[in-house]
């Protein structure tokens, strides 16, 4: 059986990759699975951006698990938006509304221009304009930063939108049913305690509606 083929609720999936693209662009931290040397598995969390058909991750060229992905290993990356909660009528029934996908594949190391131009795209994922506010990478910022891409090929997507599925003996009793909608997170500033009186703020903030 394959791995993107779904055992059960095939009705929550989709084929589409609008769908995953959309998912990719609205949600920044991702979770990164792999075997380790010595066969352990390891799952790490990450900020990860969609580049066309590329999905990128970075880090610290002395991180051990960046090496690992660097290498070309297997991955499997798992990211997901939670969107609110199903409230059924019963505990057995309530369920979450997300969107979440995994995807499958190796990443592998950009250099040169891309390498730096891979990094502008994840600095202005996390916050959009960014990269045109502030002074550009120098040579040794650039050499203690690994950036990793893999190509979206192979993937698997799940969305939960749906109402209660509650019987018939639950709809007619007395708890109530339906969809708790999370609103977008509230985003708020606080100046760093050694930033120079009078310093503007960035437009970079104002495009920022939280991070899911």
């Amino acid at each position: 059986m394959s791995r993107t083929e779904p055992t059960r609720m095939p009705e929550l999936m989709s084929h589409d990759r609008a769908d995953l693209d959309a998912l990719l662009d609205s949600g920044v931290l991702a979770h990164v699975g792999f075997v380790d040397e010595d066969g352990t598995p390891a799952v790490l969390p990450t900020a990860v951006a969609r580049w066309g058909d590329l999905l990128l991750a970075h880090g610290s060229t002395g991180s051990r698990w960046m090496r690992r992905v660097a290498a070309g290993v297997p991955v499997a990356v798992s990211i997901a938006v939670v969107d609110g909660v199903v409230v059924a009528r019963s505990a057995f029934e309530s369920s979450l509304l997300y969107t979440s996908a995994v995807l499958f594949g190796e990443f592998h190391v950009l250099d040169g221009a891309d390498h730096e131009a891979a990094l502008d795209v994840l600095t202005d994922r996390v916050l959009p304009g960014r990269t045109s506010e502030v002074r550009r990478p120098t040579r040794r910022e650039l050499a203690a930063t690994e950036v990793v891409a893999m190509p979206i090929e192979t993937w698997s997507l799940r969305r939960s939108d749906g109402w209660p599925e509650d019987p018939e003996h639950d709809v007619a009793g007395p708890a109530w049913a339906g969809h708790l909608r999370y609103g977008p997170p509230p985003v708020t500033r606080h100046a760093a305690p050694d930033l120079r009186p009078g310093t503007p703020e960035p437009g970079s903030l104002d495009r920022v509606r939280g991070v899911r």
